[in-house]
């Protein structure tokens, strides 16, 4: 499995289809010329993109079918300012705007459908924004903003907008249906339908995908399950319209966190036993969790669910023309989440089994490990501590945006109030499990063989478990946003165009935490085997009890976004563009939680843009080239660690960068080159302080961690005959450092990964085979943020998904 002949599976493939099927008509091209794209994200109304002020990029659906993205985050990677991070799996993965650090998810920028969030906040703790959302033959394009009149349109997106535009019916009756298969055990289902239900008045368009695999890294259990249905009815009117959809989303997603390696230099290779392209510590042998409780009762957990939101999304959008150059554009919606969520997290690198016995406080060689299963003895030469970490979230959304524009000689101008309410209740079960440090890992019980097993501490596990039920957490956030807005558009002159836009956010943020006490099980009456009470294991020695007692706190947040632009058009194909734009992220919800008795200490993140822009677009030749500055004031780190604090910590940051994204069609259209790449220097200022043990640190100057200084995308394409294509994609992602203090024992080296695939195009059908990490690259996206702890040269680290292999067939009626 280690070294797949991606090659292989891909000629056979294809040397099927072109001996079984003959040429009939031209495929489409991958690109749609962006001369005459219209775009909305980010502004009062559609306009050219040329003429737009703004840096976005827009994928229509044939081009996303072509990358064939595993996953949302994959195709966010063909954005130029975003520094995305998909080696979490199909979901839960991390993007940073801009140079922007986080503690990850999506946290400045906001994920959208059809011009509203997908949650109103989209980096609450464990829900990223695309644990929501899923891409499928339902959408219609992608429009992806950064910076820029982000925080004009939105709140809390300084870093920009990431619009999914569904698609809606039209007279003709159209549908796509696609099967796809893989390497890995990979069974999905796509389709979409719309037309007319009455010509020129009502349509429909119905869509959605079923979907089960294997996964690249083996479970040994099915790591991804569900699928997604999403439908839309809209209603013509003499001067309007109005819309209704809804959406159901229902998946089960594993989620892949670090595991170790060995670091040589500069260079991380695999730790024995543990293969870095396929291995995880998410394995079926310990994915039962099933203890009592300090409270009573048991609490029970299986880690096949994985990350399982169940979303129901109910909305409208209703557009009028009122006369006298008036429109009143009003979206509704109303958005209901139930997720679980599983995972497990590294507490930490592995050790060798004597100093784990020797940390768990056996002396010298009087200790014993054992299969939890079974109860062999075994003899491991090193040992891996595991976070078993359950989270249940049930969340709620309202939202509405109502928008008046009036359009006048010289441009327009738009009025809106946004309001919107949200609610966010979780709870939280940590416990840590003993295991092998391999792939396929095994539970492992471990006893002081100096003392019998009637002795208090005997065993320093309970059914593979070492530290049952330490930390529980039952917490709330609400958000109440009112917000206003107005932009101005104007046009100087028919070349010449000014932009202007401000928001005044007057949000209002509450919440509260249960307090925790500590117990143990020594006097429930509770047994480990059958025969020994509790006092025998030091697995219950700290175990988390939910309190009756409530800390309440409440945050207002009264701030003014603001921006101005200018764009000239030289002629129909070049542009140039400048923005200065002002905005801010209210604290996020982990720096309520640990600052909930002392909110004083927490402020909105308050950010300045600059940007100047050039802008190219031709029949044949696309390029903009997109230079940026920008600082940050009150940035908060709030990882939670491996012992469930959290790191608490503020910063200021500048970065200095450049956006490049470009095509072109050479040779008579014979070869298509896409490409995108950011330079960037981001740096911490003024970032000085205590850590939580009392010493100091001063990180000024340092490069912000997870963040590469470069990273590009180049995907060059043949179409060989009109019929036949051929591509390779190349993702290059520099050197970074995890940790501020940029550390040589912290370094994520830099990687390139290679793609590759071919299609046919047969009338109306569609074959292809796309290859990922062809070359099975060994690419680090993050280290271990939970955990900065390292064993000698053991690095914990989470790599991205191995070579892998995906067929599919689509066929577009």
């Amino acid at each position: 499995m280690k070294k797949k002949s991606i090659f292989l599976i891909a000629a056979t493939a294809t040397l099927y289809f072109n001996n079984a099927y003959a040429q009939e008509t031209p495929q489409d091209s991958a690109k749609v010329s962006s001369i005459d794209q219209i775009v909305i994200t980010g502004n009062s109304s559609p306009k050219k993109k040329i003429e737009s002020s703004t840096a976005i990029s827009t994928f229509s659906a044939k081009e996303i079918q072509k990358q064939n993205p595993i996953s949302a985050a994959a195709l966010l990677q063909r954005v130029p300012g975003f520094a995305v991070e998909t080696s979490g799996g199909e979901v839960g993965n991390n993007l940073f705007a801009r140079g922007i650090p986080s503690a990850g998810a999506y946290e400045f920028v906001q994920v959208q459908e059809d011009g509203l969030p997908v949650f109103e906040d989209g980096a609450l703790q464990f829900a990223n924004a695309d644990n929501f959302f899923r891409v499928d033959n339902s959408v219609s394009r992608l429009e992806a903003l950064r910076g820029g009149s982000g925080s004009i349109y939105a709140n809390n997106s300084p870093g920009g907008l990431i619009n999914f535009i569904t698609r809606e019916g039209t007279n003709d009756f159209k549908g796509t249906a696609k099967i796809e298969t893989s390497t890995y055990g990979l069974m999905r289902t796509d389709l979409n339908l719309g037309g007319a239900l009455v010509k020129d008045k009502l349509f429909f368009n119905v869509g959605g995908f079923y979907r089960t695999d294997d996964g690249i890294r083996k479970t040994g259990f099915k790591a991804n399950n569900g699928g997604q249905v999403r439908m839309n009815l809209k209603y013509v009117l003499d001067k309007g319209y109005v819309k209704v959809y809804y959406k159901k989303l229902d998946d089960r997603n594993t989620f892949y966190l670090p595991i170790p390696l060995l670091q040589d230099g500069n260079t991380l290779k695999e730790f024995p036993g543990f293969d870095a392209n396929y291995g995880t510590y998410s394995y079926r042998n310990i994915g039962q969790l099933n203890i009592p409780q300090a409270g009573g009762g048991f609490f029970s957990r299986d880690l096949e669910n994985g990350i399982h939101p169940k979303v129901d999304v109910v909305g409208a959008e209703f557009k009028y023309d009122l006369g006298n150059n008036f429109t009143v554009l009003n979206k509704t919606r109303y958005t209901n989440i139930d997720m679980n969520y599983t995972g497990i997290f590294p507490a930490g690198a592995p050790y060798t089994a004597a100093d784990f016995a020797k940390k768990s406080g056996i002396s010298g060689n009087n200790y014993q490990y054992s299969l939890a299963s079974g109860g062999g003895v075994v003899n491991p030469q090193f040992v891996q501590e595991l976070g078993f970490w359950a989270i249940d979230k049930k969340m709620n959304n309202f939202v509405n945006d109502l928008q008046f524009n009036y359009k006048f000689d010289k441009g327009n101008v738009t009025a809106g109030f946004y309001k919107s309410n949200w609610k966010s209740t979780q709870y939280w079960n940590w416990s840590n499990i003993l295991t092998t440090a391999t792939d396929r890992p095994e539970l492992l019980n471990l006893v002081d063989t100096s003392l019998t097993p009637s002795s208090t501490g005997y065993s320093k596990t309970y059914n593979g478990i070492t530290a049952m039920s330490f930390l529980l957490r039952n917490s709330q956030i609400q958000g109440s946003l009112n917000d206003v807005y107005l932009n101005l558009d104007y046009n100087i002159t028919d070349a010449w165009s000014f932009n202007g836009g401000i928001r005044y956010s007057r949000d209002y943020y509450k919440g509260y935490g249960v307090n925790t006490t500590k117990a143990n099980l020594n006097n429930s009456g509770l047994t480990t085997d059958g025969t020994h009470s509790f006092a025998t294991t030091t697995a219950d020695d700290n175990m988390s009890v939910l309190g009756n007692q409530y800390t309440y706190w409440y945050y207002d947040v009264n701030k003014v976004s603001y921006t101005l632009a200018t764009n000239y058009k030289i002629n129909r194909e070049n542009a140039v563009y400048a923005r200065f734009s002002n905005g801010f992220r209210s604290p996020n919800e982990e720096a309520y939680y640990n600052n909930m008795t002392n909110l004083s200490q927490i402020k909105p993140v308050l950010t300045n843009q600059l940007e100047i822009g050039y802008k190219y677009y031709s029949r044949t030749f696309d390029i903009a080239v997109i230079p940026f500055y920008s600082t940050l004031k009150n940035l908060s780190f709030t990882d939670v660690f491996s012992d469930g604090t959290s790191e608490n910590k503020f910063a200021n940051t500048t970065n200095i960068g450049v956006e490049i994204e470009g095509y072109t069609r050479l040779f008579n259209n014979i070869l298509e080159v896409t490409f995108n790449g950011t330079i960037q220097n981001p740096k911490y200022k003024d970032f000085k302080g205590r850590n939580a043990d009392g010493s100091t640190f001063d990180y000024d100057g340092n490069l912000v961690r997870r963040m590469p200084k470069f990273y590009f995308n180049i995907s060059p394409a043949v179409n060989i005959t009109k019929e036949w294509r051929g591509y390779v994609s190349m993702n290059y992602y520099g050197k970074r450092f995890q940790n501020e203090g940029n550390t040589d024992d912290n370094i994520l080296p830099s990687f390139t990964e290679f793609g590759a695939g071919m299609s046919y195009q047969l009338g109306k059908i569609r074959f292809a085979v796309d290859g990922t990490n062809i070359f099975n690259t060994i690419g680090i996206t993050e280290g271990d943020p939970r955990s900065t702890s390292t064993v000698g040269n053991i690095r914990m680290a989470r790599p991205i998904m191995g070579a892998a292999a995906r067929a599919s067939i689509t066929l577009d009626f």
